[in-house]
């Protein structure tokens, strides 16, 4: 009881800290690929950090292991280039939003690979796809179609790589999640390096905004989230994940003081019903009693 209280804490303080990366992203008027890279080099240097004082050993990889973690660094980081980019054309709220479409591009990467999903399943997928027509609808009609539109996009795209990473992230069990993310931001940092320039000393440079993103963003983010993930059941760990488009909206808010209109949030509320439904398995028939002692009898 301890640990799973104690995990929700660290998940519900994971989520805040997610919630607030857009505003960190657009305040350090840097250009997307810069953000991502520093992000990337400082996290690494936190998460080493992190995976030494814990003391754990790191795993050995084989050659199959490290290229699909490198795999899935190239995924994630290409998912924080296409958030972060969609974060200057649409607002934060919305753009998180729509990004939280992704349990359902995992679902249909599941289907490619031989997944069965249910009737149920595909319900809540086309209620989540009602939601972005909804959401779109409300800006075609007034014609602010095409930056804004570019902004929907680039979120489902950011939806589409989270969930590559995720089906990537799932062959690598075996190895400690600090370590598959460790791999994948110095992933990142070697995709982005010709792109990077060389930051001038100065005043103006923000790097307390890239120090944040690197070290309580990426270094703590990543440690409260995997510890979190350890301790909680996956019912929980998705009812809590809605904490994190809440507090986007809610900062984007507070800080450049964007409003969803009535429509957005209708098709919002949609998408994160069906991604709550989803995640939390609404409406799935589950297994009785006697179904699950004969299973544990055979295994």
């Amino acid at each position: 009881m301890h640990d799973i209280q104690k995990g929700v804490w660290q998940m519900s303080l994971a989520m805040l800290i997610s919630g607030s990366i857009g505003a960190f992203v657009l305040l350090s008027g840097l250009p997307v690929t810069e953000v991502v890279f520093w992000r990337c080099a400082i996290g690494a240097v936190a998460l080493y950090l992190f995976i030494r004082l814990s003391k754990q050993p790191f795993s050995r990889l084989t050659r199959m292991t490290l290229t699909l973690a490198i795999l899935g660094g190239v995924a994630l980081v290409i998912n924080w280039l296409l958030l972060f980019a969609a974060y200057e054309r649409v607002s934060i709220g919305l753009a998180t939003v729509v990004y939280n479409t992704q349990p359902f591009m995992l679902v249909l990467m599941g289907v490619l690979f031989g997944e069965r999903v249910s009737l149920v399943k595909w319900g809540w997928l086309v209620l989540a796809f009602v939601g972005v027509v909804v959401l779109l609808s409300s800006e075609l009609m007034q014609g602010h179609a095409a930056g804004w539109l570019m902004g929907i996009v680039l979120a489902l795209g950011a939806a589409f790589f989270y969930a590559l990473t995720a089906m990537i992230t799932r062959k690598l069990r075996p190895i400690p999640p600090q370590h598959i993310a460790f791999i994948q931001v110095i992933t990142g940092v070697v995709m982005l390096l010709p792109l990077a320039h060389m930051p001038v000393f100065s005043r103006e440079f923000p790097w307390g905004i890239l120090l944040t993103l690197g070290i309580v963003h990426t270094g703590v983010m990543y440690q409260l989230l995997y510890s979190a993930i350890q301790k909680l059941p996956t019912p929980i760990i998705g009812s809590l994940s809605f904490i994190y488009p809440v507090v986007a909206i809610v900062v984007d808010n507070l800080v450049f003081g964007h409003t969803l209109s009535i429509t957005q949030l209708a098709g919002g509320v949609l998408i994160l019903l069906a991604a709550a439904g989803n995640n939390l398995g609404w409406g799935e028939k589950k297994p009785r009693r006697s179904e699950v002692c004969t299973k544990q009898e055979a295994n």
